[in-house]
């Protein structure tokens, strides 16, 4: 229920009324044209009372605005959590936005199988968005960032042997941070959105992943 400002004012002095002018940023908009009203009323009115009243009607407009964003945004991302725990029908998550593989699921591709992987579920979710420019941003992430990877394991296994082939894991927990703090915030953000089925994806990531491991056994080459 809206606080009753006029009500609220009926009681205040006049001192505490020009408090409420005087140090008008600190409170509501509304508080404030309510406690010009009373001082109005009381025949004692505020000097440039027009002025300051055209000005706080804007600035509750706008203060409105931002705090309707707000509870649309909260809404959004409560559906959203709500949707993620299978707690609404079909005809709701229809309305609630495109299927896209979760942060989670490509986090946990990306640990199964490699950076690649998940950089191909961020560059889907990408595409189903439309948003083809950012996609291929991934996968040119994806690649150069892969390149680069196996191009500095391949010399320091060749300058310090397998001593720091741990390292390959590090290049790939990296990767998966710069997914999720980077792309998915920038160009997906807080869009609504329903988890996509990763069945079909783990299936092929299982199969690419055994033909790239046979390809880097045949050549002798470090997996990340």
């Amino acid at each position: 229920m809206a606080e009753d400002y006029a009500a609220k004012m009926g009681r205040k002095t006049e001192a505490e009324l020009r408090d409420y002018v005087l140090n008008r940023y600190q409170y509501r908009e509304e508080a404030v044209l309510a406690a010009l009203d009373e001082l109005a009323l009381r025949g004692i009115p505020e000097p440039g009372a027009a002025t300051l009243v055209a000005e706080l009607q804007l600035s509750k407009q706008e203060t409105d605005r931002r705090e309707l964003a707000e509870r649309e945004l909260e809404a959004e991302k409560e559906q959203a959590r709500r949707i993620a725990r299978g707690e609404v029908g079909p005809e709701i998550q229809q309305k609630a936005g495109p299927a896209l593989y979760s942060p989670g699921t490509i986090t946990i591709f990306s640990v199964l199988f490699s950076m690649v992987a998940g950089g191909v579920l961020l560059a889907l979710n990408l595409r189903a968005l439309r948003r083809t420019g950012p996609a291929l941003l991934v996968v040119a992430f994806m690649l150069a960032y892969l390149a680069a990877t196996h191009y500095t394991l391949a010399w320091l296994q060749q300058a310090y042997g397998n001593e720091y082939v741990w390292l390959g894991s590090v290049f790939n927990i990296v990767a998966i941070v710069i997914y999720n703090l980077v792309f998915w915030p920038r160009y997906i953000g807080l869009q609504a959105y329903q988890s996509r089925s990763w069945g079909s994806a783990l299936l092929i990531c299982g199969l690419i992943t055994l033909v790239y491991l046979a390809w880097a056994l045949r050549f002798g080459m470090p997996t990340v």
